[in-house]
């Protein structure tokens, strides 16, 4: 039997997608019962308002097993004291500014808010590296390097 991966979660990341978990949830019984309302009209088969209702509750219930699994699968990590992991700040340095990143897993990536993945080039690149370390990334405008300043 094969293993399932675990799937890298920040803390905050985990309790975010149980509070959408749980937001879907809540939507279910209204969808529920618009299906049935729109059943009860009678001839399904021209009822347009039960085959939304249909595909609505549907969408629902596949967002709830997609997060569930997820919940499941999710393993929070906390990085060491010193090294870059999911969970890790990163203040960085590319020769002209200061940056930071924080590194988080997949489902948490945010490029406006500076959450990069640690699947992404520049997380990828970033993962075990510690204060001082210098790292090359290629990105499709060209290679970059940053220089590690601090990490919390």
């Amino acid at each position: 039997m094969r293993k399932l991966r675990r799937i890298p979660f920040t803390k905050e990341g985990l309790e975010n997608l149980k509070i959408e978990y749980q937001k879907i949830l809540d939507e279910r019984p209204n969808a529920v019962k618009t299906l049935a309302d729109a059943r009860e009209l009678g001839d399904l088969s021209e009822n347009g308002l039960y085959k939304a209702a249909r595909a609505r509750l549907s969408s629902i219930d596949a967002n709830l097993r997609r997060i569930d699994i997820t919940i499941k699968l999710a393993e929070v990590e906390e990085p060491e004291k010193g090294i870059v992991g999911v969970g890790s700040k990163v203040f960085v340095n590319d020769g002209e500014k200061n940056r930071d990143f924080s590194v988080v897993g997949k489902y948490e990536t945010d490029p406006l808010r500076s959450k990069v993945s640690d699947e992404s080039p520049i997380g990828r690149a970033l993962m075990n590296k510690k204060v001082g370390d210098v790292v090359n990334i290629h990105t499709p405008k060209g290679k970059i390097s940053f220089k590690i300043l601090k990490i919390e």
